[in-house]
């Protein structure tokens, strides 16, 4: 899933939960999973680990087809520079991944300079 989500596919989210310090993160990887509810901690079926997900409000409906929720989940792979600085993503950004520090409910995250080139690399 792209990074550009638009503000409609995530209209219903109540907040965030963080499961690790975003403030330590140069970027997280974003995308909107199908989940049977609005409010709990997601399944994470990806290699890596989940670093947070959004809770939905209660005005939110599920697919009328599927009956699952979309809701976003933020992740890291094995490969990402977090764990491998020197790796390849030591210079640039996998296509959905945003700078956590812009991430708000119902607000898409945005890319920076930090997030896309890395740290020491600029302060925006």
């Amino acid at each position: 899933m792209s990074s550009l989500l638009t503000e409609s596919e995530i209209a219903h989210e109540h907040d965030v939960v963080w499961l690790e310090d975003p403030e330590a993160l140069d970027y997280v990887r974003q995308a909107l999973d199908k989940t049977k509810r609005r409010n709990n901690k997601p399944p994470y079926m990806r290699d890596g680990r989940m670093i947070g997900y959004a809770r939905l409000d209660e005005s939110a409906e599920p697919d009328p087809d599927s009956g699952l929720y979309k809701r976003r989940v933020f992740y890291l792979l094995p490969h990402d520079r977090d764990t491998e600085p020197h790796g390849v993503y030591r210079e640039g950004a996998p296509g959905e991944a945003v700078d956590p520090r812009t991430i708000e409910p119902r607000k898409p995250g945005a890319k920076t300079t930090r997030s896309q080139l890395g740290p020491g690399m600029a302060t925006a």
